[in-house]
């Protein structure tokens, strides 16, 4: 007899071993309370572009915001409960934009790409929540005197150079114990774009809409924050080389550097599951 889908679970393919557990379901179907967990270092460096570089890459309903500051970001985290202790990392590419719906309104970052190097949470990302998640590969910062340098690849091809120097460390009074002090007041939480086709009609989707993934509701606190001086180098690829993001990252390459803005690494615990993120209309 063929299984039924309950209504009110969450699964994923494959469908026919049960519900799906991952960040937002526990093995026995709880949540997990995201207070300690994950341990999180972020690395970061801004630079302001040419917006006309920018405006071709943003879907319907979105538009520039302010200043076309790109940031780009490294992600460490570590003591993942849903990974049962595991952890990963992310490299993502965000710049200021808003959005106009039919019927929502919305500002934040816009989270144009996020690499990660572990496939489970760019199954959950893309499915679930509708992230633009891919794979690469994401080695441990390497600290020599006065910096830090991080890199990504895709199967042994170095596609990205992070580099930051003159870190100095705020005081404790400096430091917001909530990031989403470290925003802008006015946004209200990440967006992001989720696209999936339709099988066997090509060039059609089957879901296509604009999502936010809200900055409240999280538990995370910041620990320490260092701020000085960083550089990003995307290095432009041959299809040969990254046959499925050479475009990804050869767009990013070819972006102007007009302005350094400087660099930041934050030192963070705790979360949320983001299962508050939604499709915007």
């Amino acid at each position: 007899m063929p299984y039924p889908l309950k209504t009110g679970i969450m699964y994923m393919m494959p469908t026919h071993f049960g519900p799906y557990t991952g960040p937002r379901r526990g093995p026995d179907g709880q949540t997990f309370s995201f207070v300690d967990s994950p341990k999180k270092m972020t690395y970061s460096v801004r630079f302001l572009t040419n917006a006309n570089q920018l405006e071709p890459l943003l879907p319907p309903g979105f538009s520039l915001k302010g200043d076309p500051v790109v940031n780009v970001f490294i992600e460490q985290m570590t003591e993942i409960e849903w990974l049962a202790g595991r952890g990963y990392n992310t490299l993502g590419v965000t710049f200021p934009v808003r959005y106009e719906g039919t019927k929502d309104r919305a500002s934040g970052p816009f989270l144009s790409v996020l690499w990660e190097n572990l496939a489970d949470p760019i199954l959950t990302g893309r499915e679930q929540l509708g992230f633009s998640k891919i794979y690469c590969e994401i080695p441990e910062p390497v600290v020599r005197a006065d910096e830090t340098h991080l890199t990504a690849s895709w199967l042994g091809y170095r596609f990205m150079d992070l580099r930051l120097t003159g870190m100095t460390e705020l005081a404790n009074t400096e430091i917001p114990t909530n990031p989403a002090a470290l925003n802008d007041k006015a946004d209200e939480g990440w967006l992001h774009y989720k696209y999936i086709p339709k099988t066997g009609v090509w060039g059609v989707a089957d879901a296509e809409y604009a999502c936010l993934m809200p900055f409240s509701g999280s538990n995370e606190v910041t620990k320490q924050i260092w701020r000085g001086d960083g550089t990003v180098s995307f290095h432009r690829a041959r299809w040969e080389d990254l046959p499925t993001q050479y475009s990804i990252v050869n767009t990013f390459a070819d972006l102007e550097i007009i302005e350094w803005q400087g660099a930041t690494i934050t030192r963070s615990t705790g979360g949320k599951d983001l299962s508050d993120t939604r499709a915007l209309q």
